[in-house]
């Protein structure tokens, strides 16, 4: 399993993702699942992959070999890279689905795209195994894959379009403890960049290690702050 998460805000985009992979209980290791593709002052593309490491591996293979010719540092906009990555997902679906049968698996790779292109609005999708995919927007300002629900709560109670880079990315940080406290199979390192509209460079990026000082001081403050406010909430009321 794991945990990825893009939002997209006014001021910027953040992007975070797990590195823990596991083929069983007693089968772990780490990946990083974000991966950047950065022409300074031309575009800035970061993808979150999620499903099968052999298959999302697979794709980020073929678009990184591609990617000068007629891939993604060629495409036009961000809409014609999202279509670059959904073709070489079928690609490789093509590719290995016969395979996989025999074993009576299928393909499984997702993505979160997310950044900007110059002279273009930031953008994020999130593309589905399938290969297609949707857009996100004001009403719907994030996206996640993988072991969403422990930390969809709080990103729904924090986030929206005004809310600033700094701010979502602890949000992000939390949603990641969060999900950490409920699922084994979420784990650090944990990769995060927070990218500022219209930069077209990654200015802020960071991995967090396990022991990170800053992440152990946020949880601890996060748990301390919901521990407080449960102390304050009113008690039932169970006259009539």
């Amino acid at each position: 399993m794991t945990y990825c998460v893009g939002v997209l805000l006014e001021e910027g985009i953040v992007l975070g993702s797990d590195s823990r992979t596991h083929a069983g209980v007693d089968d772990f290791a780490s990946f990083c699942k974000m991966t950047v593709f950065e022409r300074a002052g031309d575009r800035v593309l970061v993808l979150l992959s999620s499903g099968s490491l052999a298959g999302t591996q697979a794709v980020i293979g073929l678009l990184t070999q591609q990617a000068d010719d007629a891939g993604i540092r060629s495409a036009r906009t961000m809409f014609d890279v999202a279509r670059v990555v959904s073709d070489a997902m079928r690609a490789i679906d093509r590719r290995d689905s016969e395979h996989l049968e025999k074993h009576d698996l299928t393909f499984n790779a997702s993505f979160i795209l997310g950044g900007q292109i110059s002279g273009e609005r930031m953008r994020l999708f999130r593309i589905y195994a399938a290969g297609n995919f949707i857009e996100a927007g004001a009403d719907t300002p994030f996206f996640q894959t993988g072991e969403a629900k422990y930390g969809k709560p709080i990103i729904d109670r924090v986030i929206t379009p005004a809310t600033s880079l700094s701010d979502a990315a602890k949000c992000v940080l939390v949603s990641f403890d969060s999900t950490m406290h409920s699922n084994l199979s979420v784990g650090m390192p944990i990769d995060l960049i927070c990218y500022e509209r219209d930069a077209l460079v990654v200015k802020k990026r960071r991995r967090f290690e396990e022991g990170d000082p800053y992440f152990a001081a946020l949880s601890k403050k996060w748990s301390e702050g919901v521990r407080a406010a449960f102390k304050e909430l009113p008690e039932p009321q169970w006259a009539a």
